[in-house]
């Protein structure tokens, strides 16, 4: 396939940019992430614990370092931290050239504080910043929950020049909040006279599992017919999408605004949304469905390898996130008519997003334990 045959990078033509939603040793010095960067113009990644432990698990790649830490005596916890922080240096750099290119538009890689300090304010700051100092890349993203108590994390991250990747983000109102985090993160480093240049952020907003959710409850209302099985019809399969496109205008008033403006000028960056769990779900739905709905300029979207593969087979790129947004905003405003609290739904998804989090994490020290355990080798 040609460059320009090619859908995955002419995403990039229409100013929106593709980041890998994974991360493995092997993908590294294989040369294959170079191969993605160079052909499908990939321009970020980012990982979390459940990659780190299909990873760890999935390859014997990290066996000699298990290994040779354990003989050192470290802990199961050091060892996953110097396993994830050296993939992530790794990663880094292999986008460090275009990081340079694009003066830091892109090129960024994440990693995750630990999830369950998720409801810890000052846990997180605290893990944010040794992290932040330990991985030591201008192009890396501390991924910090955004529940309510991630939120001031996010605000004080932003104003000591840490780079912030808000994740688990599912619902509108917080969407609001996380900006409002981040802006006044931004008015406070700038009030102590530090730069704002540098200082990166984006909001992971998680798209497809908030119709996971939602269209079980449209499908019973299109089931028993009567009043309301039209909007459920026309709701199913929609509101993650519609929630996406009603962010989007949120982040392009905020961004245009005065109160910005007078950041900019000191040349601060937006916090660019980032579409998360874009992969779709539903068998019954296009497996490119989410990525083709939600493509506009100054976007990104984060993919799995999958979705990354379908999409480069027969995606069909063009510029949607602006079509039908009053259409969007309709599909949200008939969901409390329905019997449906949208906010409801997406406070449970943030909270089995923590627990599924949690419980990735607690299931990588098992795994990595297991691995120590197997070499007879005392920690």
């Amino acid at each position: 396939m040609g460059m320009k045959d090619n859908p995955v990078r002419q995403l990039g033509a229409l100013g929106q940019s593709i980041w890998l939603d994974y991360i493995r040793r092997d993908l590294i010095t294989s040369g294959e992430l170079r191969r993605l960067i160079e052909e499908d113009g990939l321009r970020g990644m980012t990982s979390n614990p459940s990659i780190f432990e299909k990873a760890i698990a999935g390859s014997q790649d990290y066996d000699e370092d298990v290994r040779v830490m354990a003989l050192e005596g470290k802990s199961v916890k050091s060892i996953y931290e110097a396993l994830s922080q050296r993939d992530v240096q790794s990663a880094a750099d292999e986008f460090g050239p275009l990081y340079d290119e694009t003066q830091g538009a892109d090129g960024y890689v994440s990693l995750e504080v630990n999830p369950h300090l998720a409801h810890d304010t000052e846990g997180t700051v605290e893990e944010a910043r040794r992290l932040w100092i330990a991985l030591d890349r201008p192009n890396v993203l501390i991924k910090v929950p955004a529940t309510v108590e991630g939120l001031p994390a996010i605000q004080q991250l932003i104003s000591e020049g840490i780079n912030v990747n808000v994740t688990l983000l599912f619902g509108i109102p917080r969407y609001q909040q996380v900006v409002e985090a981040y802006l006044v993160g931004l008015e406070a480093r700038a009030a102590q006279a530090e730069p704002v240049k540098n200082v990166a952020s984006v909001a992971s907003f998680f798209v497809s599992r908030i119709d996971t959710l939602v269209d079980p409850l449209l499908e019973n209302l299109m089931a028993r017919g009567g009043e309301h099985a039209d909007s459920a019809r026309m709701g199913h399969g929609q509101v993650a999408i519609a929630s996406a496109k009603v962010a989007h205008q949120i982040y392009k008033g905020v961004f245009d605004s005065d109160r910005y403006a007078k950041l900019a000028a000191k040349g601060a960056r937006t916090q660019r949304l980032l579409w998360a769990s874009t992969s779709t779900k539903n068998p019954e739905y296009s497996d490119v469905k989410y990525v083709e709905a939600l493509i506009g300029r100054d976007t990104i979207d984060t993919v799995t390898v999958e979705t990354l593969d379908e999409y480069r087979g027969h995606g069909e790129p063009k510029e949607r996130i602006e079509q039908e947004v009053v259409k969007a905003r309709g599909v949200l405003d008939r969901l409390p008519e329905m019997g449906i609290n949208i906010d409801a739904v997406t406070q449970q998804l943030e909270d089995e997003g923590v627990a599924k989090f949690s419980e990735s994490f607690d299931k990588l020290m098992e795994t990595l334990e297991n691995a120590v355990q197997k070499r007879s080798v005392p920690q």
